[in-house]
């Protein structure tokens, strides 16, 4: 991209907006869309009963910089940031990361503790709140997409491996994710690498540049690991010597499309931007900003156009300070298609960016990490679209899962991720370890100390003395043959050692 590192520290009064009026609005008697698993058919997205589903959403970045956590977090508490989101009819959370924080024990800076805020984050790594973070967007509703922003936080890496960070390890970070969210129908795609750019080519055939087949790899790599996953793909910079945006220009999908071994996962990506981040040739075009449709045409939006695949729009932003780019959004915004005119029939998004510090282009919180700058989300009121339902009724459905009969099984392993004294963290992996998918299940375990549950999510518990009910979320019940599911929770005091766990699957 044509834009700098975003860093800086704000203030902030906590305060959270209504919600705007009618979005997310489902007509009378309608089911919500967005349950389950989701696929693409042509140009739209299907969620798991076939209801078309858009994606309206905002990029909240930070995991890719060296505070290895969202931004933010030193001035307000996670669960408020996305309570805000979903308030605003953002539907969609895309969430830049860097392999970093793959590497064990690396942890969140600047997370602030004061007050309450940000409690059941302490003694994290970056991985486990990123975990939170999934958990709580599940609860509200919304959806997350993974986006391997960087190699490393150092900073964005023109093709998909450095000298540092080989494509192997790009593939395996990628497919540690991908089999972390196995199940978890939060998670819904992985963007497989932010915004390729020259020497990046399409179609050129050589292996160490080619990024659609790099994606080829690396998307059937995730699909191994997860099948339900979508697979995000961005386009190059240039094509056949035609330059545009880093990561806009999709040109090549024409001759040379990207092939996966799963059917019906694939999305392109396209990035946009105005002149605050950088000047193009269209802007001075003498007919801007009637040329924008057909610029946009030609870079991605014909393969929506022509039912190819259905088309993200991942990153576009601007400061909205010059009246060109006031023109632009405005025209972009139209181009994207409304919502009340096509539905989920439409180009789907995730703006850039949630976060102030976005240097070149601001974001949809002003300088205090409260306030929102409601002429530059007014922008987006006609495109954003319906929101999902939340872990409370989100379960996959699954009416007959096994008409053949068979057992209903699972097996629970219980690891002790930090203790310190006065107390500890601990996550549990279920896995269907039965010949039939399991709907639900539930993992007891009997403490021999005093030690108490003070916090737990993805599943709902009970506590009788030393002995501890978990019992699965509507979001994680469903566990396929061999799949697995987690959850996680704070206890106190630290010191209680791995109990014995069992496990029972409906």
């Amino acid at each position: 991209m044509f834009r700098s590192l975003r860093r800086g520290l704000c203030a902030v009064v906590a305060a959270l907006l209504l919600p705007l009026a009618g979005v997310g609005a489902q007509p009378a008697g309608a089911a919500e869309a967005g349950a389950g698993h989701w696929h693409t058919s042509g140009r739209q997205i299907l969620d798991a009963a076939g209801q078309p589903v858009r994606i309206a959403g905002i990029n909240w970045f930070g995991f890719e910089t060296g505070n290895h956590v969202v931004h933010g977090l030193w001035t307000r508490d996670y669960k408020s940031m996305l309570d805000q989101m979903k308030s605003l009819g953002y539907n969609t959370l895309r969430l830049p990361f860097s392999d970093d924080i793959l590497k064990p024990g690396t942890m969140p800076d600047s997370i602030n503790f004061a007050d309450g805020k940000n409690a059941d984050l302490q003694g994290l790594t970056s991985v486990q709140v990123l975990d939170r973070i999934v958990a709580y967007a599940g609860q509200a509703g919304l959806k997350i997409v993974l986006d391997r922003h960087r190699p490393d936080a150092g900073g964005q890496s023109a093709l998909w491996y450095t000298a540092s960070v080989p494509e192997s390890t790009w593939i395996a970070n990628l497919k540690s994710l991908a089999t972390r969210y196995k199940g978890n129908t939060t998670v819904i795609g992985i963007d497989l690498h932010n915004e390729p750019h020259d020497p990046a080519c399409w179609g050129c055939g050589d292996t160490t540049r080619d990024w659609r087949l790099a994606a080829q790899r690396a998307g059937n790599a995730v699909l191994s690991a997860n099948p339900d996953l979508l697979i995000m793909v961005e386009g190059v910079q240039s094509y056949n010597g035609v330059s545009g945006w880093w990561g806009g220009n999709l040109m090549g999908v024409a001759q040379y499309p990207v092939q996966l071994d799963v059917p019906n996962r694939l999305v392109y990506s396209a990035h946009d931007y105005a002149t605050s981040v950088a000047q193009q040739p269209w802007f001075g075009d003498p007919s801007f900003p009637d040329n924008m449709p057909g610029v946009w045409d030609r870079y991605w939006g014909y393969i929506f156009k022509q039912n190819i695949a259905p088309v993200w729009l991942g990153e576009f932003g601007t400061t909205l300070q010059s009246t060109v780019d006031q023109k632009w959004l405005t025209a972009l915004a139209s181009y994207l298609r409304s919502t009340s005119a096509y539905g989920a029939d439409s180009f789907h998004w995730t703006f850039w960016s949630w976060n102030p510090n976005s240097g070149d282009t601001g974001g949809i919180l002003k300088d205090d990490w409260s306030t929102v700058d409601t002429v530059k989300d007014g922008y987006l009121a006609n495109i954003k679209a319906p929101g999902f339902p939340g872990s409370g009724g989100g379960g996959d459905p699954d009416p007959d899962p096994d008409p053949g009969g068979g057992t209903a099984a699972c097996s629970a392993v219980y690891t002790v991720s930090s203790d310190w004294g006065g107390g500890f963290n601990a996550e549990v992996k279920v896995t269907n370890a039965g010949s039939t998918p399991v709907n639900s299940w539930k993992v007891t375990w009997t403490w021999s100390g005093s030690q108490q549950v003070t916090s737990m999510w993805n599943a709902s518990y009970t506590q009788s003395g030393g002995t501890v009910t978990a019992s699965s979320a509507a979001h994680n019940g469903a566990v396929p043959v061999g799949g697995s599911a987690s959850f996680g929770f704070g206890g106190a005091p630290g010191g209680g050692g791995v109990p014995r766990v069992s496990c029972t699957a409906a």
